[in-house]
């Protein structure tokens, strides 16, 4: 059976969580894994917000080889980032439990 391949290179980062000296909470992004797919638009919107700001809000399917994530790679930690480009993951899917390929639905949340 031939692989998926895939033009665009995905780095998987989970949420670290430490507390600083005045114990304030502060948020770090670990690279955890890599993985190349193919990125597509599922739907999306731009629209302007009620102070005028215009914001884009899409949602994607990143479509990969099946590999085992790591244990630390959950969808309510971790994000992706695709081309500089930051999407949270809605959900990590191994379709019918073949471990063939994987499907990562994502929201768009910017290029921070």
């Amino acid at each position: 059976m031939r692989g998926i391949g895939g033009n665009a290179v995905a780095d998987i980062q989970a949420k670290s969580i430490t507390r600083n000296e005045i114990g304030e909470q502060e948020v770090t992004w670990i690279s955890e894994d890599t993985l190349t797919g193919w990125l597509d638009l599922s739907g999306g919107d731009s629209k302007y917000t009620t102070y005028n700001a215009k914001v884009q809000e899409s949602t994607h399917m990143f479509v990969a080889d099946y590999k085992q994530l790591s244990d630390m790679i959950k969808a309510e930690n971790s994000r992706m980032v695709i081309n500089g480009q930051v999407y949270d993951i809605m959900l990590i899917d191994d379709p019918m439990g073949m471990h063939e390929q994987l499907e990562i639905y994502l929201k768009y949340t910017g290029g921070q």
